[in-house]
């Protein structure tokens, strides 16, 4: 069965072979699968030593988590027929994947490969809002929570831009009747776990000692190898999103490097002149953002333009890190100041920069006046206030009923070896893990 969304994009570049396209689009869901083992590791070189492995496992269970909730009913949510004005998919539809287990001899692209393409974008969303509450969360609340936002937040916010019209079917309404431009999840990804974190993290509260006791990332080493298996990932994330073996997805790979590169450069020097001196943390940071702003827009810009959004990105979030200090809520590993100002950046800047040369619209600089520029911050806005809210309720309701946050006794001891009796340093044999045995020796 071939999608409504695959046929809404078949005519990107009919030269590209079927097989191809579908061999792209597979090397492209494996790298996003990389992307959560590399967010574990570099979540897991922010967090302190004694909380590393619960981020890890953060991580790790969204990943199965979201998966599991993708297949059964978040995939139809997010790309079947809509049913409430562009802003809920069929949840029957495509319930279970039904309907895209036959193949379609007539599908360039399997719609299978397509669903859990998508689904893998709804892992690596769901799993950065656990570094806004590092430190302080119950895993098994963490669980019940990722499985209901993907229902409530990231599958209604997934129609709303990515699902688009095509012969007897209706998308969302940010695709279809607002315009609005986003090639790989500025909006659906990087916005909306952004503006969750910051729900999230107000609600629960700030970790015992914030603003007074150090919080330094315990393994810078791990920060590092995290951000270069993020940043490979990466390629998948926004090429891949072109669907095919093409040009477009080319273009989206070229503008993906050059803006991690960029971001990375502007980073470093906002450092510089602010500190003094140029680090290793804010490498892999400034790099992270570029990628981040790139994202809705590797697809619509050139090469110039994915630098100049590599450079707002950089040197803005290397800024916005500092605001939870000045405002006062405890985002612990930066997600708001990275993925919600980064996503804002660069869904925004396609109003700016957007060209006709790569995509069907000019950005004011380029002679297209203000009407695209007018949508991206629509599109934004929009975001930012739903996830915002949905996630507060979710999060206050989860608290109130399971309790979200874990004691202060446990938190001051360590999440690490409280909640899975486990540390990631076996510094005293008592307190490393290990698997029982069950006779012998």
């Amino acid at each position: 069965m071939t999608t409504p969304q695959l046929a809404a994009v078949a005519a990107i570049d009919p030269t590209a072979t079927a097989a191809g396209d579908t061999a792209w689009l597979l090397a492209s869901a494996a790298l996003v699968l990389l992307m959560a083992p590399g967010l574990a590791i570099f979540y897991g070189g922010m967090v302190r030593s004694k909380s590393v492995l619960n981020m890890m496992m953060m991580v790790l269970g969204a990943l199965a988590v979201v998966t599991v909730v993708w297949v059964v009913v978040g995939y139809s949510i997010a790309f079947g027929d809509d049913v409430t004005l562009g802003l809920f998919g069929d949840p029957t539809q495509y319930f279970g994947l039904k309907g895209l287990v036959e193949a379609d001899p007539e599908a360039r692209i399997p719609g299978i490969l397509f669903a859990m393409f998508q689904g893998l974008f709804a892992v690596i969303t769901v799993a950065l809002i656990a570094g806004a509450i590092a430190d302080r969360t119950r895993f098994g609340t963490w669980l019940v929570f990722c499985a209901v936002w993907t229902v409530l937040v990231y599958a209604p916010v997934a129609h709303w831009i990515f699902d688009f019209d095509a012969e007897g079917h209706v998308g969302g309404w940010m695709a279809n009747k607002l315009g609005a431009l986003d090639f790989a999840g500025g909006t659906a990804v990087e916005i909306n776990s952004g503006a969750a974190g910051l729900a999230a993290a107000l609600v629960l509260g700030k970790r015992l000692g914030f603003g007074r006791d150090p919080m330094k990332p315990h393994n810078l080493t791990l920060v590092m190898i995290g951000a270069g298996l993020l940043w490979f990932g990466w390629f998948g994330f926004n090429a891949g999103s072109a669907l095919g073996a093409s040009h477009l997805a080319a273009m989206a790979f070229v503008n993906t490097l050059v803006a991690g590169c960029t971001g990375l450069l502007a980073w470093l020097l906002v450092e510089r002149v602010r500190d003094g001196h140029a680090t290793s943390f804010g490498a892999a940071s400034g790099a992270v953002s570029g990628l981040v702003a790139i994202t809705p827009s590797c697809g619509v810009v050139t090469p110039i333009g994915a630098m100049a959004i590599g450079v707002a990105a950089g040197a803005i979030c290397a800024l916005a890190v500092g605001l939870k200090y000045k405002l006062g809520y405890d985002d612990s590993l930066d997600v708001v100041g990275v993925h919600l100002v980064g996503g804002l950046v660069g869904t925004i800047l396609i109003g700016l920069l957007a060209s006709s040369d790569v995509a069907a619209v000019d950005g004011l600089l380029y002679g297209g006046g203000l009407d695209q520029l007018g949508k991206q911050l629509v599109a934004a806005g929009a975001t930012l206030v739903f996830s915002f809210t949905m996630t507060a309720l979710i999060v206050w309701v989860l608290e109130k009923t399971m309790g979200f946050r874990v004691a202060e006794d446990d938190e001051s001891a360590g999440v690490d070896l409280v909640l899975h009796a486990e540390t990631a340093y076996d510094l005293h044999a008592a307190t490393g893990g290990s698997r029982p045995h069950f006779g012998g020796n």
